[in-house]
């Protein structure tokens, strides 16, 4: 890590940064992966006690749940062309992301007052705005600072490093939970604590964008001009490729709440699953990233929801083998380490670069607007059917989705970045 003076430093140029055969990773990607890790910290804290807290402590029903959920993950799809148009505009990609950090940061504590269902959706709905105004600026930034043919490990890195921080925070909340009298208190308050020394990290060391690094030709960012690039083939397939599977991505709150009911897990113990999908996400994401930049980063992704249809089928049976959580949990970390990163790599060499962060936000936009529908949708299921209806069911969409996404796959070149400068 360094110290960047965000002012009038710009990004470092990803052709400059080579060592030998392979391109070294640049000191944005690893400053940005410092600011996802502690920020990961914080909010991991809240989402590993988040279903529990509402079920149990609130009360809520799986359908009211399932609403709840469907906000926290889905709400952000909202803003995130708005987010990704302003860090375009004059190349504002770290004031947009700085934004966006310390909005979710602020959401923190005021879930300590947030005792009723309206308040604590529009709470989660803030924190979300936070997230999806971020996030496509955050990964913009990535992939500009990175070599074109090394796209992939380098998201596999940050994601690695972001991961880290999703490994210590359900651990966080678990010791907090054990040892503070007023558990969920005392979560909430140390999650904006931590949240707000990411914040502070990354206004100190992540280095900016000026409008003068831009190309003196590149057309003027606008919606337009991003909702225009539907209009090519590949970002057209990759946003509905990613628009379908996410129809069928079960929240990870529901996998953990599934894994609970089939084990009888005690609520005490509940906050420590997550850790098992991070651990798996941590140890895969860098070598499934360099994977994908040489197989094909397509082959990887659609490799992520296979593993994922296999852990809804393992959660289907009536088998509750001791080995059953760690099958599973593993197979949920490998889908996002084959997925997330991935993704966004591949989503990248699609995208000219005085739109990338608005490229990025459209097709984030599809996935995440398709998972807040499943999140709706499986949480009914749930409440009319039963659990174990609801989970089959998603199981047969999503490999359903998955053969239609097979057939819409993007071509290999652009996949491997072969015809977009970077």
């Amino acid at each position: 890590m360094y110290v960047a003076d965000s002012r009038s430093t710009p990004a470092a140029p990803a052709a400059r940064l080579t060592t030998g055969r392979r391109s070294a990773l640049a000191p944005t990607v690893l400053a940005l992966g410092t600011v996802s890790l502690i920020t990961d910290v914080s909010s991991e804290m809240v989402t590993a006690v988040l279903p529990l807290y509402l079920v149990t402590g609130l009360g809520l029903s799986p359908l009211g749940f399932g609403l709840l959920d469907g906000v926290y993950n889905g709400f952000s799809a909202l803003v995130r062309l708005v987010g990704g148009h302003l860090a375009d505009r004059g190349g504002r990609h770290k004031a947009v992301a700085v934004f966006g950090y310390g909005l979710s940061a602020v959401c923190k504590p005021l879930l300590l007052v947030a005792g009723s269902l309206p308040v604590i959706g529009a709470v989660l709905a803030a924190d979300r705005t936070g997230k999806g105004l971020r996030t496509a600026p955050r990964d913009a930034m990535i992939s500009l600072a990175s070599a074109p043919e090394a796209r992939g490990r380098a998201f596999g890195v940050h994601r690695a490093m972001d991961t880290a921080g999703a490994l210590l925070g359900p651990l966080a909340a678990f010791l907090i939970l054990r040892q503070a009298a007023d558990g969920y208190d005392a979560v909430f308050t140390v999650s904006f604590c931590v949240a707000a020394v990411g914040v502070l990290v990354l206004v100190l060391f992540v280095p900016g964008r000026t409008a003068a690094e831009r190309a003196p030709d590149a057309p003027r960012a606008s919606l337009k001009a991003a909702l225009a690039l539907l209009g090519e083939r590949e970002v057209r397939r990759l946003a509905l490729c990613a628009l379908l599977l996410g129809l069928a991505t079960v929240s990870d709150s529901f996998v953990y709440l599934l894994l609970q009911r089939r084990l009888d897990v005690p609520d005490r113990w509940f906050a420590l699953l997550p850790l098992g999908t991070a651990a798996a996400f941590l140890l895969l994401a860098v070598p499934l990233g360099r994977l994908a930049d040489r197989v094909g980063r397509w082959r990887v992704f659609l490799g992520g929801h296979a593993a994922l249809l296999c852990a809804y089928a393992l959660l289907l049976p009536g088998w509750r083998g001791d080995a059953l959580p760690y099958v599973v949990l593993a197979l949920h970390g490998l889908f996002y380490a084959a997925t997330d990163g991935v993704l966004m790599a591949a989503a990248a060499g699609a995208v000219p670069a005085e739109l990338r962060s608005s490229g990025l936000a459209l097709i984030q936009t599809g996935q995440a607007s398709a998972r807040f529908v499943c999140s709706i949708a499986f949480g009914a299921a749930w409440t009319a059917w039963g659990d174990r209806t609801a989970l089959a069911t998603a199981a047969v969409a999503l490999a359903v989705c998955a053969a239609g996404a097979v057939l819409l796959r993007p071509a290999e070149a652009s996949e491997l970045d072969g015809g977009r400068p970077a």
